[in-house]
């Protein structure tokens, strides 16, 4: 990211555009967040999930039986979570069993992650050719972004063949960044029909693109699917944060991104992004076009109805 700021930029620009169109997928490093502050953030989360989620996870790994299984389980991921919740409103003080000085560093992780999330959408915005802030303000709504971080752990697991850490997906909201192990692999994309390793990289953040990107792209950035293996050896950390729209934000292609002849017969939907999510809810783990196509039926279904018509 430093390269941004000197004779390289407009390469680096490059980059970053051909992997918003290409892959869905880039990994930064030298992006403005403290090694310090990152090694902190690891060494905490590590050593919360070892003193209180170890356990629970083995209990629930017994209780259904788990580790005997001789078929592949289609509703379960191997995964050890919890959800932190920044905007509109914090909820870290209401999480339990988080030691004090774990809150105050995960409190400061999120600042400097919200910073860096508004810096990719001013990047993007240039790529596009979009004013710098349009898609700030695309994912505002009345009340600001909604931004929250999932912090997961995933242990060894006995049948990675069996059992996904998380099961294939794309995100639904905006722009996702991940600090992920720089040790322990297991985060992969889909490109072009084959499953690629997303490499763990020291002090790297890892930018994905939700739907609602594709959708504001009007399709030239394209969310992508993504998973995550178990592995039988080793657990790994992954703290993800989401930089999504506020809930009452109402999404569309960018006018400047739609050309005439596709403007009778748009690909992307209009929708508020709360509708989006309840859908995505119910959906997560299948193919994301049909949630596209099923915000465009009901925006016929109310073109078609008689505005004076009461029910």
């Amino acid at each position: 990211m430093e390269k941004l700021n000197g004779e390289e930029r407009s390469a680096t620009m490059n980059l970053i555009n051909d992997a918003c169109e290409n892959w869905g997928f880039f990994e930064i490093v030298h992006h403005g967040i403290s090694t310090e502050l990152l090694d902190t953030v690891e060494k905490m989360t590590k050593g919360h999930y070892k003193k209180c989620m170890e356990e629970r996870f083995k209990e629930m790994v017994a209780s259904k039986g788990l580790e005997a299984v001789q078929s592949e389980i289609e509703d379960l991921d191997w995964e050890s979570t919890f959800y932190l919740r920044h905007l509109p409103e914090s909820n870290i003080s209401e999480i339990p069993d988080l030691e004090d000085e774990y809150r105050k560093v995960m409190k400061e992780f999120a600042k400097e992650i919200e910073k860096l999330a508004e810096n990719i959408l001013d990047i993007l915005c240039e790529n596009l050719g979009l004013e710098k802030g349009y898609l700030k303000k695309a994912f505002y709504g009345s009340k600001g972004p909604t931004f929250g971080t999932k912090v997961s752990n995933y242990p060894p697991c006995p049948k990675p063949d069996l059992i996904k850490g998380l099961r294939a997906h794309t995100d639904a909201g905006g722009v996702i960044l991940l600090f992920q192990d720089d040790k322990v692999s297991g985060l992969q994309l889909l490109k072009d029909g084959e499953w690629i390793d997303v490499p763990p990289m020291h002090h790297s953040i890892v930018i994905n693109l939700g739907d609602q990107l594709e959708v504001i792209t009007n399709g030239r950035y394209k969310s992508v699917m993504h998973r995550v293996i178990a592995q039988t050896d080793g657990t790994r950390m992954s703290i993800a944060s989401f930089y999504n729209p506020g809930s009452d934000a109402v999404i569309y292609p960018a006018p400047e991104l739609v050309n005439k002849a596709e403007e009778k017969n748009n690909i992307y939907p209009k929708f508020v992004f709360e509708d989006y999510m309840k859908l995505y809810a119910q959906v997560k783990f299948q193919a994301k076009e049909p949630r596209f196509e099923a915000f465009k039926t009901a925006m016929e279904d109310t073109i078609r109805v008689d505005p004076i018509a009461t029910v």
